[in-house]
C-alpha cells in the first residue's frame, strides 16, 4: 500500500462555478527568509443567490496569526483551519476578510510559493503555489485585481517586484523599505509573483504599434548583466511579431523577467513580471552554445506570448491547460521559424513531438489533451499536453488556413479577453469566425493515443490514374480501450520520375490538404502520364504514425529531390532506421552502407549550396530511443552498438567528404544564422570522423582535443568535450578536469559538464555517476544541477538499462531522496520507470521492482504517488 498523502482524484465532470468571488486583494509581505508574515485583505462577493453555509480558502502550511471579518475579530467558533486550508462558517453575501499568516521561506525546497533561495525571494505559483502564501481560493477561474505591498531591509533586498506597474515606495524604520504594485488586469492566483533580493537589472524600451513606450527589465546577478542581449533581443522581437501576425500589443507599463538557477520548471509567465530559470536567460559566446541561444529565444516568447494566450484570456480549470500552453507552444514555434529556418524548425518540432510525447502516449501515462481527471495538476505538465497540444492547433491552422486561423483568434481574444475559458470557447471561436464545423475534430482533445495511418497507393499505366488509400487505427490507452476515427490533415503532392510535382486536379494544385476522418478512404488522381512517388503527411500535417510502405529506391529519390523539408529528411532518416534495425537482427552483419542510404547522403554531402544548418539535419541519424520505439521489445544494448557501427560505417565511407567539411567550415565566431548552421555541420562532421575506424580515430581525436583548447566559443569546444568524454575509446580525465577548472564559477555551464558525465557509456559510468552526486558543487536543493545528473543519467541507456537492474535500483535510491526535498522535481524524473513494459523480462522485473520500493517509501508525496500508480497500479 502506498504511504502517500491524499490521492484522491478530481475530476472535470465535478466542476462547480465559484460561490464566492474575489473581486480584488490587497497582500502585505513582510519579508524573512525564516519567518515571513503574509497580511491579505480579501474582497468577497456571493455569486449564489442561496446563502451558503460555508466557505472553504485553499491553504497549505500556513500559520494563521489572525482573522477578522469586515474590521472585527473572528471568534473560533466562526472558523476552522486543517491542512487543506481555513473553512469560514456562514459567511455574509459580501464581505471583507482579512488574515495575517506565517510562511518559512528558507524551508521551502520544494520551490513552490515563496521560497528563499541563492539569497532572494522568489515565487512559483503555478498550479497551485498561491495557497502556500495566503488563504485563498486557489483556482484559475478566481480572477481579481492584486495590490501588493512588499517590504524588506534594503541592503540584502534593495529590488523589490511584483507584477503590474510600481505606484509607491519608501522607507520602514530599522532598514527596512517597502514597494507597492497594482496590476489593474484581474488575473488568477496561479500568475501572481513577487521577487526580492539583491539584483542588478538590463535596461531597455520597447514603442508598441500604438505609439506606447514600454519598459523592459532583465534582472539577474551582477556578474550575470553582460549575458542578458540575446533575451532581451528575443523580447522586442517576439513582441514585434506578435503585434504582425495575431494584432496583440502588450497591455501594462513595464515587462519584467528575473533570473533564478533555483526553478522547477523553464519559465512562467507571471503576468507582467516572469520569473525564468536562468538558463533560458543568460548567454555568452564563451558559455553558451547556439543551442541555448535557440533555446533562450523560443522560451522568451513563449512566454511573452502567455500574455494573451494564458493570461488575458485565461483557464476555467486545470483542466484547460493546453489551452494556454499547446496554443502558446504553436506560438512560439511559428515564431522561431520565421525567425530562423523554417524547415530546421519543423523537424526539431517532430523530433521533441516522437521523443516525448510519442513515448507518452503509448504508454502507461497516457492520457488526452485535455484529460478527464487528475490527482496531482503539477503531473500533467506533460509532452502530450503542450507538444501535441501544439499540433492540436497547428491541424486547425492547416485546416482553416493562415487568414482562417487569424479570424478564429481575432474572435476569440475579442470574446473572451479577462475571461476564463474552456477549449470550447476556442474551438467555438474558430468555428464561428470561419462558418465551419469542427465538432470531429474535438475528438482530438478527448482521446488519447497516437493514431497510425497507413498508405496504399496505385499507380494505373493505361488510365494514368493514381489511386491513394489511408486508413486509421489508434492503439487502445488507459481507460479508453476503444478510439474513435479523428478528421487527419494529411498534406500531399506526388513527385513525378522528373523530380517535379504533379498537378492533382484541374485547377493545376500541386499539393492538397487531404483529410481522412473516417477509418478508411480513397482518392483518385487523374491526368498522370508518369508514374509517381507519393510524398505524404508533408510539413508532418497530423501527429501520427505514418506507415508509407515505400521501397528504398524512393525513399532514396525523395530524399534527393523532395522540395518539402520535413519529408526529405523523414526519407533518410527511414532509410537509417532500416540498417540500424537490420544491425539489431543480426549484429555485425552489417558492414558496408546501403546503396539507398549512401545515394541519400552522398547528394547532401555534395550539395554546398544548400543552407548547413539543413544539411546537418538530413545528416543526422535517428537516436537510441527513437529506434527503440519502433521495436516491439527494446534491445538496448544491440540498438547502442547497431548505431554506432553505423556512425562508424558512414564515418569511413565518406571520411574524405567529412574531413573537407570539418577544415572547409572552420570560421571565425558569428551569431548569424549561416554562421550558426555552418558550425553544427562542422562538429557533425567531427563526430562522424571520431568515430570512424579505430586507427582514423586517434588521429581525428587529436582533431577534437585541438578544437576544445583553441575554440572561442562554447558551441565548438562543449562539442569537442562531448566527443571526447563519451567515446568509449578515449580517456578525457585531462579534459574534464581542464574543464571544471575553467567554467567552475559558472552554473550552466558546470550543468552540462555533469550532464555530459552522467551519459557517458564508460565501463565504471555507475560508479562515476554516484561520484557526481557526491562532488562539492552538486546541490540536491538546485533542480537543474538534479536535472544534470539524474536526467542524463536516464539517457545513457546501456548503465540506465542495465541487465542486472543495477541502474533502475540506483536511480530509484536517488528519486527517493529527492522526493523528500523536492516533490514535483522527482515525480517528473521517475517517468522514464513508467516505460518498464517496452523491455524484455529481465528488465521489466528490476524496474518493477524500483518502482514498488518506491511506492512503499514512508510519507510519499503526492506528485510521486500519482506517477508510480499510473505506471505499475501493482505498485499499490
Amino acid at each position: 500500500m502506498m504511504a502517500s498523502e491524499n490521492n484522491s482524484l478530481i475530476h472535470r465532470s465535478d466542476y462547480q462555478p465559484l460561490a464566492y468571488l474575489i473581486t480584488d486583494i490587497a497582500l502585505d509581505v513582510r519579508l524573512d527568509p525564516e519567518n515571513t508574515e503574509v497580511t491579505a485583505r480579501l474582497h468577497l462577493q456571493r455569486q449564489s443567490p442561496e446563502p451558503a453555509s460555508a466557505l472553504h480558502l485553499d491553504g497549505e502550511g500556513l500559520e494563521l496569526l489572525e482573522i477578522r471579518r469586515d474590521g472585527q475579530s473572528l471568534p473560533e467558533t466562526g472558523y476552522a483551519v486543517d491542512g487543506s486550508g481555513l473553512t469560514l462558517f456562514q459567511p455574509e453575501q459580501d464581505f471583507v476578510l482579512e488574515t495575517r499568516v506565517r510562511i518559512h521561506p528558507a524551508a521551502n525546497l520544494a520551490l513552490s510559493g515563496l521560497y528563499h533561495a541563492g539569497g532572494h525571494f522568489l515565487t512559483q505559483c503555478e498550479a497551485e503555489g498561491f495557497r502556500r502564501i495566503t488563504y485563498y481560493q486557489d483556482r484559475p477561474d478566481c480572477l481579481a485585481r492584486f495590490t501588493v505591498t512588499l517590504h524588506a531591509p534594503q541592503k540584502t533586498c534593495p529590488v523589490l517586484l511584483a507584477n503590474g506597474n510600481c505606484v509607491a515606495q519608501g522607507n520602514d524604520p530599522q532598514g527596512f523599505h517597502w514597494a507597492r504594485w497594482e496590476d489593474p488586469y484581474p488575473k488568477p492566483s496561479y500568475l501572481f509573483a513577487m521577487v526580492a533580493g539583491d539584483l542588478a537589472a538590463m535596461r531597455d524600451t520597447f514603442t508598441t504599434q500604438s505609439g506606447r513606450q514600454v519598459a523592459l527589465e532583465i534582472y539577474v546577478a551582477e556578474r550575470d548583466l553582460n549575458a542578458c542581449s540575446q533575451a532581451m533581443d528575443s523580447l522586442k522581437r517576439a513582441m514585434r511579431w506578435d503585434e504582425v501576425v495575431y494584432g496583440r500589443e502588450y497591455d501594462l507599463d513595464r515587462y519584467m523577467i528575473v533570473a533564478t538557477d533555483s526553478f522547477n520548471m523553464g519559465a512562467m509567465e507571471n503576468k507582467g513580471l516572469n520569473i525564468f530559470n536562468a538558463k533560458y536567460v543568460l548567454a555568452s559566446p564563451e558559455t553558451a552554445t547556439d543551442t541555448d541561444y535557440q533555446g533562450i529565444e523560443s522560451v522568451i516568447a513563449h512566454e511573452y506570448f502567455h500574455n494573451w494566450t494564458g493570461n488575458r484570456v485565461t483557464l476555467r480549470d486545470w483542466f484547460q491547460l493546453s489551452l494556454k500552453e499547446g496554443l502558446t507552444v504553436f506560438r512560439d514555434q511559428e515564431f522561431s521559424a520565421d525567425m530562423n529556418s523554417r524547415g530546421v524548425q519543423r523537424i526539431g518540432d517532430v523530433r521533441r513531438l516522437r521523443a516525448a510525447q510519442f513515448p507518452e502516449d503509448a504508454g502507461p501515462l497516457a492520457h488526452p489533451v485535455r484529460p478527464d481527471a487528475y490527482s496531482e495538476i503539477n503531473n500533467f505538465y506533460t509532452a502530450t499536453v503542450y507538444e501535441k497540444g501544439a499540433e492540436l492547433v497547428r491541424m486547425l491552422h492547416t485546416l482553416l488556413g493562415k487568414e482562417g486561423f487569424r479570424r478564429g483568434t481575432d474572435l476569440y481574444f475579442e470574446r473572451h479577453d479577462g475571461h476564463a475559458v474552456t477549449i470550447e470557447d476556442f474551438v467555438e471561436a474558430m468555428e464561428d469566425a470561419n462558418h465551419a464545423d469542427l465538432s470531429r475534430f474535438r475528438t482530438w482533445y478527448a482521446q488519447a493515443g497516437t493514431p497510425l495511418v497507413k498508405a496504399h497507393g496505385v499507380y494505373d499505366p493505361k488510365a494514368h490514374t493514381y489511386t491513394l488509400t489511408l486508413s486509421q487505427s489508434t492503439p487502445p490507452t488507459p481507460g479508453q480501450p476503444l478510439k474513435e476515427p479523428v478528421p487527419i490533415p494529411v498534406r500531399v503532392a506526388l513527385i513525378n520520375t522528373q523530380g517535379e510535382k504533379a498537378a492533382l486536379d484541374i485547377s493545376g494544385a500541386r499539393e492538397k490538404v487531404l483529410v481522412l476522418e473516417e477509418a478508411t478512404r480513397t482518392w483518385t488522381f487523374q491526368n498522370m502520364p508518369d508514374p509517381v512517388i507519393p510524398s505524404l503527411l508533408r510539413g508532418f500535417s497530423a501527429p501520427v504514425r505514418l506507415e508509407n510502405p515505400l521501397d528504398d529506391q524512393s525513399r532514396s529519390f525523395l530524399a534527393c529531390v523532395d522540395d518539402d523539408p520535413f519529408n526529405r529528411w523523414e526519407s533518410i532518416q527511414e532509410l537509417a532506421l532500416k540498417s540500424i534495425l537490420a544491425g539489431v537482427q543480426n549484429p555485425g552483419t552489417v558492414q558496408t552502407l546501403p546503396s539507398a542510404l549512401e545515394r541519400a547522403l552522398s547528394a547532401t554531402l555534395q550539395d554546398g549550396a544548400m543552407d548547413p544548418a539543413f544539411r546537418a539535419e538530413l545528416l543526422s541519424l535517428p537516436s537510441e530511443d527513437y529506434v527503440g520505439e519502433q521495436m516491439a521489445v527494446i534491445a538496448v544494448d544491440a540498438i547502442h552498438q547497431a548505431r554506432d557501427a553505423l556512425l562508424s560505417i558512414i564515418g569511413n565511407h565518406f571520411h574524405g567528404e567529412w574531413l573537407n567539411l570539418y577544415h572547409d567550415l572552420a570560421a571565425v565566431y558569428e551569431r548569424d544564422g549561416l554562421s550558426i548552421g555552418r558550425r553544427r555541420l562542422r562538429n557533425m562532421a567531427l563526430s562522424y570522423l571520431v568515430y570512424s575506424d579505430r586507427h582514423r580515430a586517434d588521429d581525428m581525436t587529436l582533431h577534437a582535443r585541438q578544437q576544445y583548447v583553441q575554440a572561442d566559443n562554447m558551441t565548438d569546444r562543449l562539442a569537442a568535450f562531448q566527443l571526447l568524454v563519451q567515446h568509449p575509446l578515449h580517456d578525457a580525465e585531462d579534459i574534464l578536469m581542464d574543464f571544471y577548472q575553467k567554467w567552475q564559477d559558472h552554473p550552466l555551464v558546470i550543468d552540462k559538464w555533469f550532464a555530459i558525465q552522467a551519459m557517458a557509456p564508460r565501463a565504471d559510468a555507475l560508479r562515476h555517476v554516484q561520484y557526481l552526486l557526491v562532488h562539492p558543487a552538486f546541490d540536491w536543493k538546485v533542480p537543474n544541477r538534479v536535472r544534470a545528473v539524474l536526467g542524463a543519467f536516464t539517457m545513457n541507456h546501456t548503465v540506465f538499462h542495465a541487465a542486472d537492474g543495477s541502474g533502475y535500483a540506483f536511480f530509484a535510491e536517488q528519486i527517493r531522496r529527492l522526493d523528500d526535498i523536492n516533490p514535483q522535481t522527482a515525480a517528473r524524473l521517475a517517468t522514464p520507470l513508467s516505460r518498464w513494459q517496452r523491455y524484455d523480462e529481465v528488465r521489466q522485473k528490476a524496474m518493477t521492482q524500483a518502482l514498488q520500493k518506491l511506492a512503499a517509501k514512508p510519507h510519499l508525496s503526492r506528485d510521486l504517488a500519482e506517477v508510480i500508480q499510473r505506471a505499475y497500479p501493482g505498485a499499490a
